[in-house]
């Protein structure tokens, strides 16, 4: 019974693993018409105890003269619940200048708690999200087509090892130009904490594709100038290697 099971279960895998999908994401940061860095989000197929699950992966790094202002080099990691979009996991490994950060912490929506490496358990509001998770969890949970300009979601967002509301405020539709072309997109404006970087904390925009509801352009209104990440390439591929 038990080899069946294991059978049973290996197969089950397989199937997974060989219609996983990855996407690809490049974008370049630029300051006005300078380059000041890249990063690149990728988001896999994958299990998270034997669920089905995404696992998004955002890394980005400043170069040239960006780099000597902010040194940033940062990686955010979420897995979450393919079906409720909510997080299984998240990490935070972040270096900006002098500012390191590393944290993981694991939700358990079954019991409204976390662990986080930082603070230990904790109890935590329904449907948590993480600061990744927040906007893959609005775009896959409203229609966006149906919503009216001006139309705002509150989600309870961990960041930074602290749990605070996320205001998520759609802004209608407009087009962007790209290092792939013109695209349609809907523009997200979210309210979080400005910290050291944002001029405002509502000074970021996120241009998202209409087509395949993933962001193109990514705007930033700093102390210091204009930020923006503007998609470069994407790719999307089979990858047997996703799912483990």
């Amino acid at each position: 019974m038990k080899k069946a099971l294991l059978i049973m279960f290996l197969v089950f895998t397989t199937l997974i693993s060989a219609n996983a999908k990855k996407e690809k994401i490049l974008f370049h940061l630029k300051f006005g018409f300078i380059k000041g860095g890249e990063a690149e989000l990728v988001i896999s197929d994958t299990l998270f105890g034997g669920k089905k699950a995404i696992h998004y992966h955002i890394y980005g790094k400043t170069t040239g003269l960006a780099d000597k202002l902010f040194a940033v080099n940062d990686r955010y990691e979420t897995t979450v619940n393919a079906q409720s979009h909510l997080p299984f996991k998240s990490v935070r490994d972040v270096s900006e200048g002098k500012y390191k950060w590393y944290n993981e912490t694991l939700y358990y929506h079954d019991r409204d708690s976390i662990y986080s490496q930082k603070s230990g358990w904790r109890d935590a509001p329904e449907n948590l999200v993480d600061i990744i998770s927040v906007f893959f969890y609005f775009i896959n949970n409203n229609k966006l087509d149906n919503l009216e300009p001006g139309r705002s979601v509150t989600l309870p967002t961990f960041h930074a090892d602290k749990i605070s509301d996320v205001t998520i405020i759609f802004m209608g539709e407009g087009k962007v130009e790209t290092g792939m072309g013109e695209m349609d997109c809907y523009i997200l404006a979210p309210s979080v904490d400005k910290g050291k970087l944002l001029k405002r904390s509502d000074g970021l925009k996120f241009y998202i594709s209409k087509e395949t509801k993933l962001p193109v352009l990514i705007d930033f209104d700093m102390r210091v100038g204009a930020l923006k990440a503007i998609i470069e390439s994407y790719k999307s591929e089979d990858d047997s290697q996703a799912a483990r």
